[in-house]
């Protein structure tokens, strides 16, 4: 669908009719090669026009996609503006040529779930500037929102309507019932990335459960881009809900469970220096937890967490590397993927005091990390890990470190090796933090929240297959054949229930909706427990939505 103009390959879709800017380019571009006058990011040079083009769901100049159904589509679809796009570009008229700003400027604009693909090219002019020409496609992004999921023996349902791109702005509107193993919940939501034509944020829901209520509102201007130089913002974050232990799949207890969470923070940065952004972000949290027993409850617990009341300041620092690569057939199907193949290390310090009217003397430290080797025609390994604690009375309190590897190996276009291990370690965990295992995060042959402790391995093993088959010219089709291999267990000898190591085998479907605003992979599996009690049924069917393969 996308149209790509540029000096050292010219495309032309002669079934359509070609875009000013594109003739403009074409025009330039002959001339420009005729005299060897391509981009050459070693001089100096200016953009002069950006030509914007935003094109529907469907090409109705491609006789697969020239139907009744998807013409239709088109009518009732609200393109993307134009000065919603052009907000989101990190270059200006004027303003001095970077391929850096050009490449991240897609990688935002395609983070965008409204938008299909992007395509940004560059030609230089015969008076010296850089022509940008930058073209977008949509996804239907008004639907009914209707879930059907199955996972470790549990049904999750739902069903609402949700606009992720209200009349072209970019805007999401959504309103939604759900019901999960936990709870039920009627929520509405609203979501404005570049509010009033900015680089602010804004996130707002509301959610009406049937075990208490939960809101949320944040409004923040991020660190957006590599160059960003500053970031500021608030979250305001309530949660009043019934937490529930879990033993072999079932529930062995609960209690109520309120949260108060306030952030209000600033940053700054020098930008992207030889590759690399240093960020420094100066703010205060409060954090409040309140517990209780739940009235009436079949269930009961005796062992309700003890209340925790922090307030502190803090001081955080980010390093990023500019390393990023462009794929197909990994996470995905059939779509670009940005793959961040770079170092990114994230540090926070915070101290919480009496002084600030805390219940507690401590030090909270949050470190995240991840880096990357190798190349997306290959092999590649992707790392990462997180360490998060208090250290109270001279001893890490809640002290949980969680590691990650994803292995992939390419083997052809169409099929790629995945592995992935991962392992959690807690020590001196709050009563309210669990680690399970099960059906739920990983062990797909098992009830949710089967095993539980404060340690976790999971071993994922997975044959991945990309088709070309495309249905109706709307679904991605592929297909995996997976091992896992996984345990939970406590360090506590005397709690420890010889927790064991458990397997399964299985394959599955993978449909990935293209023309959808949703962006999210079916995931139809049949998995197969080698391991387990009587009480686990020989085959477990799973269907979940998820983000990726």
């Amino acid at each position: 669908m996308l149209q790509s103009c540029s000096a050292s390959k010219l495309v032309v879709d002669l079934r359509r009719r070609p875009t000013t800017s594109c003739l403009i380019i074409l025009a330039m571009s002959s001339t420009a090669m005729a005299a060897g006058t391509a981009v050459n990011q070693e001089e100096t040079l200016v953009i002069g026009e950006i030509s914007i083009v935003t094109d529907n769901i469907f090409d109705l100049s491609d006789p697969k996609e020239d139907r009744a159904l998807y013409r239709l589509a088109n009518r009732a679809h609200v393109t993307t503006r134009e000065d919603v796009v052009r907000q989101q570009l990190l270059f200006t008229s004027g303003g001095k040529f970077s391929q850096q700003a050009l490449d991240e400027s897609e990688r935002i604009l395609r983070s965008n779930r409204y938008i299909q693909d992007v395509a940004i090219t560059a030609v230089k002019g015969l008076d010296g500037t850089v022509n940008v020409d930058v073209q977008t496609s949509d996804v239907w992004t008004l639907m009914p929102k209707i879930t059907l999921s199955r996972s470790g023996g549990q049904n999750n349902t739902g069903i609402g309507i949700k606009e992720m791109n209200l009349l072209g702005t970019g805007i999401a509107v959504e309103m939604t019932y759900k019901s999960d193993v936990d709870r039920d919940s009627r929520r509405l939501k609203f979501v404005d990335r570049n509010l009033g034509g900015s680089w602010y944020a804004l996130r707002a829901y509301y959610s009406d459960n049937s075990d208490g209520a939960a809101s949320l509102l944040a409004i923040e201007k991020p660190f957006y881009a590599l160059t960003s130089t500053t970031a500021r913002g608030f979250v305001i974050d309530n949660d009043d809900k019934v937490d529930s232990r879990y033993q072999r799949g079932e529930i062995m207890g609960e209690y109520r469970h309120q949260k108060q969470y306030r952030e209000l923070y600033i940053g700054s940065s020098a930008g992207l220096v030889d590759g690399w952004a240093r960020r420094l972000v100066f703010g205060v949290a409060s954090d409040r937890h309140r517990f209780s027993a739940v009235p009436q409850s079949v269930y009961g617990l005796s062992n309700i967490p003890e209340n925790r009341e922090l307030q502190y300041p803090f001081v955080a620092y980010e390093l990023l590397q500019d390393k990023y690569e462009k794929s197909k057939n990994y996470d995905q199907i059939s779509r670009n993927e940005d793959r961040f193949t770079g170092t990114r290390i994230n540090a926070r310090l915070g101290f919480s005091s009496s002084i600030f009217a805390s219940d507690r003397e401590a030090l909270i430290v949050n470190l995240n990390a991840q880096t990357g080797f190798g190349h997306t025609d290959g092999n590649s390994l992707l790392l990462s890990t997180s360490i998060g604690t208090r250290w109270e009375r001279g001893g890490a309190k809640n002290l949980l470190v969680d590691m990650h590897a994803r292995f992939y190996r390419r083997q052809s276009e169409h099929r790629m090796l995945f592995a992935s291990l991962g392992a959690t370690i807690g020590s001196d965990l709050d009563r309210d933090q669990q680690i399970w295992l099960g059906g739920d995060n990983g062990l797909r042959g098992y009830p949710i929240r089967y095993q539980n402790g404060d340690r976790r391995v999971l071993l994922t093993l997975e044959q991945r297959f990309f088709t070309d088959w495309y249905p109706f010219r709307l679904f991605r089709i592929g297909a995996a054949v997976f091992f896992d291999a996984g345990r939970a267990w406590s360090s506590n000898k005397a709690a420890n229930d010889s927790n064991r190591v458990l397997r399964d085998v299985g394959f599955g479907l993978r449909i990935g909706s293209t023309r959808s605003g949703l962006g999210r992979m079916t995931h139809i599996d049949v998995a197969f427990p080698l391991d387990g009690d009587n009480t686990i049924k020989d085959v477990q069917f799973l269907i979940q939505t998820r983000k990726s393969f």
